[in-house]
């Protein structure tokens, strides 16, 4: 179909333009992260995406590393290994506001979300879209599900499309919207996807990563 096709041609364009105009930024803030901690520069997290396919999601690496068993980790497993810390994540809708596993740098890529910014890539390679419904995490969207029984519905929904880069909830607030709240709003966008819409999104998304709202 016609949207399918033109929304395709965007993302390509689009992410390519946007690689080339962001590569000095992206330059920067990788040097930054290899001076700053110890660890790899780029985090590759498991996302689901279209039609439940999973997908490794290019981001700059946030976070630190950890010493765990004589074996360093990232802080993913830290977190799975911090009963605590993991039950205040679950509860704040997989999110934490002032994580301590969160670099200097880290702070300053989150608060302004340049850690997505790798994440053209994958537009490029077809895993996601410019625009489109959250990434969200297999845990996350299993875990919520249960929390929230209402929002099953709108998971069916928003699996039909490619997540976003960007999309409604990242320039509406982020983390100052609950999961059900989320999904509603993702599984509303995918009902009234279109190239006009997608391109709002677009043109809106600058402007939340400079003001930064929602951001943890």
């Amino acid at each position: 179909m016609f949207y399918d096709f033109a929304k395709r041609f965007i993302d390509i364009i689009g992410s390519f333009l946007a690689l080339i105009l962001c590569f000095p930024l992206i330059a920067i803030f990788a040097v930054l992260i290899k001076l700053t901690s110890s660890g790899p520069i780029f985090y590759r997290p498991t996302r689901v995406g279209k039609n439940g396919r999973l997908f490794k999601m290019l981001k700059f690496r946030s976070m630190h590393m950890y010493r765990i068993r004589g074996k360093t980790v990232h802080a993913r497993q830290y977190l799975e290994n911090n009963p605590k810390l993991k039950k205040q994540y679950q509860e704040n809708s997989f999110k934490l506001t002032n994580d301590p596993r969160v670099t200097p740098i880290g702070k300053i890529l989150r608060r302004f979300s340049i850690d997505e910014l790798p994440q053209l890539v994958n537009v490029l390679k077809g895993d996601m879209s410019l625009v489109g419904p959250r990434a969200y995490q297999p845990d996350e969207l299993k875990h919520q599900q249960t929390v929230y029984p209402q929002t099953k519905k709108f998971a069916k929904l928003i699996l039909v499309a490619r997540p976003g880069a960007s999309g409604p909830w990242q320039v509406s607030g982020r983390s100052h919207i609950n999961f059900d709240k989320r999904a509603q709003m993702d599984a509303v966008y995918v009902k009234r996807r279109s190239i006009v819409y997608d391109l709002w999104i677009i043109a809106k998304t600058p402007f939340s990563m400079i003001i930064g709202t929602g951001a943890v």
